[in-house]
C-alpha cells in the first residue's frame, strides 16, 4: 500500500529559515550556495549577460542558478514518507537537488555536510539587503521584493 504523503509547500520566510540555519551551505556538496534575490538582482541588472528564466530552464537561464541558488530537499526522500520536518529538510543547490531525485544518500554513496556558519558566510544577504536598499527601483521585480521582505521579516525575529 503506497505511503500518505504531506504537502510539499513551503514559504518563503521557511526556505529562508532553513537556508539561514545551514548557513547557506549546499549540505549535499559542502559548497557555498547564494541567496536567491542575489541572482536576481544580477539577471535583472544584466540580462543578457547573466539571463533569467522563471521556470529555471537550462538552456534559457545562467548556469549560475542551477549551481548557486538553494533550494530545500528532504534527506529522507519525500517519494518514500519522508517528513517535512526541519530535522529532514536541508538546502541543496538546483542541481544537486536533480540528481539526488528520490534516491537516500546511503543509496548515492553521500554524507551529509555540516551546516555552515552564517557569521563566516550569508549568502550575500547583507549586500542584497544594501544594494536593494539603495536601488529600490529592483523592488519593481516581484521576485526581488518577495526576497527582500523575507529578508526583512527574518531580520525582526
Amino acid at each position: 500500500m503506497p505511503r500518505a504523503r504531506q504537502a510539499r509547500y513551503y514559504s518563503d520566510f521557511k526556505k529562508l529559515e532553513i537556508f539561514m540555519r545551514d548557513g547557506f551551505i549546499d549540505r549535499y556538496s559542502g559548497e557555498r550556495l547564494v541567496f536567491p534575490g542575489v541572482l536576481k538582482v544580477l539577471s535583472s541588472t544584466y540580462p543578457g549577460e547573466f539571463p533569467y528564466h522563471k521556470n529555471g530552464k537550462m538552456t534559457l537561464g545562467h548556469m549560475a542558478y542551477w549551481h548557486l541558488l538553494p533550494m530545500i530537499d528532504h534527506v529522507e526522500p519525500h517519494a518514500a514518507g519522508g517528513r517535512n520536518e526541519d530535522g529532514n529538510l536541508v538546502s541543496t543547490s538546483m542541481m544537486n537537488n536533480l540528481v539526488k531525485s528520490n534516491y537516500t544518500l546511503e543509496e548515492l554513496g553521500w554524507e551529509l555536510h555540516p551546516v555552515g556558519d552564517i557569521e563566516h558566510w550569508d549568502g550575500l544577504t547583507g549586500w542584497f539587503r544594501n544594494y536593494v536598499g539603495d536601488h529600490q527601483h529592483l523592488l519593481k521585480d516581484q521576485y526581488i521584493d518577495k526576497w527582500y521582505r523575507a529578508l526583512n521579516r527574518w531580520d525582526g525575529r
